[in-house]
């Protein structure tokens, strides 16, 4: 895990993130049966396990699988399914085949959730399940994220944002309840990617999904790979960025990263920064 994330458990108050944890598990007991937006990040896998220790069977996890979820990501939720027995399903989504999503506007993450949503929604309809939840924390309102939006409308819960559990209280007290969840490094669909205006397609998540298993397999931990047409750029950890700039294993990133289809590639000297894309933004 980056450096910033142990900063912050470190000065964590352990009783308060106790009592929100109590907070949410009695909120999720008070529930009959419930869906989870399961990707495998730490926040959706916390809530998962949550929900599995409050109402047990009645509680499963959904993944959801189109071209933007990486094979990195598929693997990491199966690993953690298979450690946890949490109940969970895959379900196909088609937001490819929505033309809103695939022009790739501000607004692209709302129609990526609305599609997730609708489809749960059906689901849920099908088995009588009473409720959908996904894994919104306290921390993540201050970022621009429509896909809250399409959340809202589908009267999705928000049980960590409504027991106000910060990123740092959800890293930790994963970690308490032994999941391997905990340091997973922050993710995001593949979409998040491409500079907003840019057309998404299948093919370029393929491109980006190889290129940042090229970068994983050289031992990088938290990283995007930008696509920028036919420009790679490349963000890495600040403290990791270091080894990345070395001559012999930038030489191999870029050879990597080639070989998943770019032409060029570059690395950012101001390091990764989660939504760097989101400045582009003019926001009001």
């Amino acid at each position: 895990m980056t450096a910033a994330p142990a900063t912050a458990l470190e000065s964590l108050d352990e009783r308060a993130a106790l009592n929100k944890e109590k907070r949410l598990l009695d909120s999720l007991r008070a529930l009959d049966s419930l869906f989870i937006a399961f990707s495998g990040g730490a926040d959706s896998a916390y809530l998962a396990w949550a929900a599995h220790r409050a109402i047990g069977e009645r509680s499963i996890a959904i993944t959801a699988i189109s071209p933007s979820f990486s094979r990195h990501d598929r693997a990491e939720a199966e690993k953690f399914i298979a450690a946890t027995g949490i109940r969970h399903e895959f379900i196909d989504t088609t937001e490819f085949e929505n033309p809103e999503y695939v022009a790739n506007n501000a607004d692209r993450c709302y129609h990526c959730k609305n599609e997730l949503f609708e489809r749960m929604d059906v689901l849920a309809r099908s088995r009588n399940t009473q409720a959908i939840a996904y894994g919104i924390n306290a921390d993540d309102t201050r970022d621009f994220r429509p896909g809250h939006r399409a959340a809202h409308e589908h009267h999705v819960l928000a049980p960590l944002l409504d027991a106000a559990l910060t990123k740092a209280e959800i890293r930790w007290l994963s970690q308490r309840a032994g999941l391997a969840t905990w340091d997973r490094p922050a993710s995001a669909c593949l979409s998040s990617r491409v500079p907003y205006g840019t057309v998404v397609t299948p093919e370029i998540m393929d491109k980006i999904d190889r290129a940042e298993a090229a970068l994983r397999a050289l031992g990088f931990r938290q990283f995007r790979v930008r696509a920028h047409g036919e420009l790679a750029r490349i963000e890495i950890a600040k403290d990791e960025l270091a080894r990345g700039l070395e001559p012999a294993v930038s030489a191999r990133i870029s050879e990597g990263v080639k070989a998943a289809g770019f032409k060029f590639v570059t690395l950012d000297l101001e390091g990764y920064r989660q939504g760097s894309l989101n400045s582009l933004l003019k926001l009001t």
